[in-house]
C-alpha cells in the first residue's frame, strides 16, 4: 500500500470545484488492489468516488447497454480489449494531450480515447532445474514441438490468455491461431484455472513451463527469493511477449468530465505509478518512474514487445468462439 496520502497540486478554485463533485467509476480492476488508491484520491481532492466493481468485459457491455443513461463517468479496464470495444462504439471521450502526451506508444490509444494506467507482459515461466537441457523456445509457436510435450501449462478460461489469443488472431490470422491452439492440444498442453495455479504447478513439479503474465511469479519471489521458478521472454517482437495494459477512459455521457480528468491524472501520478510497480509488479507507464527492480527494464520490454494496436483487441467474442470450436471452453 502507498505509505502516505498522495498530494496533488490543485489551485484553490479546483479544490472548491472538487469538494462539490462525486464520480462514478466502473472498475474491472479488483477492489483489494485499487480501493486504497481510490480512497487516497478522495483524500487528496475531496472528490467522492463511487466504484462499481466487476469483470472488465461485463462492465464494458453494461455501459453499452445503458447507453446515454449510464451513470459511469470513468471506465477502468483490466485489459485493452474492452477499452477498444468502447472506443469503437464511440462511448469514450477524447483525452487532452496533457493526459496522454509523453507516454510511450505501447501505452496509449492511437486515437487518444483511453490511456494505460499500468502495463504487464506475457512471459514464459519455467523450472530452471527441469528445463536446463531443453533449448529455450524462440517463439510461443515453438511450444507445439514434441520437446515440450506434456510440459506446458496454459489457462484458457483466463481473461489475459483470451486477450493474448485475440492478439495472435490480429497479428497472425485466424488459420495460424487455430493451428497453434490445435497443435498445443495435440502436444498435451495442461490446462489450469488461472495464472497463480500454473506458477504453483511448476514449483510442485507438475509442469515445466507456463504461459502467463509477468507479475504472478514476482509475488512469490518477493516472499521467497529461492522459489524454484523463473521466467523470460521469447525472442524480440514475438506475439508471446504481448504487452497488455490496464487502462481508463472517460465515458462520453459523463456529467463530471473535469473530475474524471483529475482521476485519470491521479492514476498517472508518480506516487500511484510507484504503487503499481512496487506493490503489484506491473510496469509504470509514465517517464521518470522506474520499474520495480524485480521487473525487466523498460528498454528490454520495448524490445521484446510485438507491435500490436491494442485498440483492435476488442473481438473477445470471436476468440471465445474459436476456443469453443477447438474444445477449450
Amino acid at each position: 500500500m502507498l505509505a502516505r496520502v498522495v498530494t496533488i497540486a490543485l489551485s484553490l478554485s479546483l479544490v472548491g470545484f472538487a469538494l462539490a463533485q462525486s464520480l462514478t467509476v466502473y472498475s474491472g480492476r479488483g477492489e483489494a488492489l485499487v480501493q486504497p488508491l481510490v480512497e487516497q484520491f478522495t483524500a487528496a481532492t475531496g472528490i467522492e468516488v463511487n466504484v462499481r466493481y466487476g469483470g472488465t468485459a461485463e462492465l464494458a457491455v453494461l455501459i453499452l447497454e445503458e447507453g446515454r443513461a449510464s451513470p459511469a463517468d470513468v471506465f477502468w479496464g483490466q485489459d485493452a480489449g474492452a477499452l477498444g470495444a468502447l472506443s469503437r462504439a464511440q462511448r469514450l471521450t477524447a483525452l487532452d494531450a496533457d493526459v496522454t502526451g509523453g507516454l510511450p506508444g505501447i501505452y496509449t490509444s492511437r486515437n487518444d480515447l483511453w490511456v494505460a494506467t499500468s502495463g504487464r507482459a506475457r512471459v514464459l515461466a519455467y523450472s530452471p532445474e527441469r528445463t536446463a537441457d531443453t533449448p529455450w523456445p524462440a517463439s510461443v509457436f515453438d511450444l507445439t514441438d514434441p520437446a515440450y510435450r506434456s510440459r506446458v501449462a496454459w489457462a484458457p478460461t483466463n481473461g489475459s490468455f483470451q486477450a493474448f489469443v485475440t492478439a495472435m488472431r490480429v497479428v497472425h490470422g485466424e488459420s495460424a491461431t487455430e493451428a497453434w491452439l490445435r497443435g498445443m492440444i495435440a502436444n498435451d498442453v495442461q490446462a489450469y484455472r488461472n495464472n497463480t495455479t500454473m506458477v504453483e504447478a511448476i514449483a510442485a513439479g507438475e509442469v515445466d513451463y507456463a504461459i502467463t503474465n509477468n507479475y504472478y511469479l514476482l509475488r512469490y519471489l518477493a516472499n521467497d527469493p529461492s522459489y524454484p521458478v523463473a521466467q523470460g521472454f521469447f525472442e524480440d517482437a514475438d506475439i508471446g511477449n504481448l504487452v497488455n495494459v490496464a487502462g481508463a477512459g472517460i465515458v462520453n455521457t459523463s456529467s463530471n468530465v473535469e473530475a474524471a480528468r483529475q482521476f485519470l491524472a491521479f492514476l498517472l501520478s508518480a506516487e500511484a505509478q510507484t504503487y503499481f510497480t512496487n506493490e503489484v509488479y506491473e510496469y509504470p507507464v509514465v517517464p521518470g518512474v522506474e520499474p520495480s527492480e524485480a521487473l525487466a527494464s523498460f528498454d528490454a520490454l520495448l524490445a521484446a514487445s510485438p507491435d500490436v494496436d491494442l485498440d483492435v483487441l476488442e473481438d473477445l467474442e470471436g476468440t471465445l468462439e474459436l476456443l469453443r470450436e477447438v474444445g477449450l471452453l
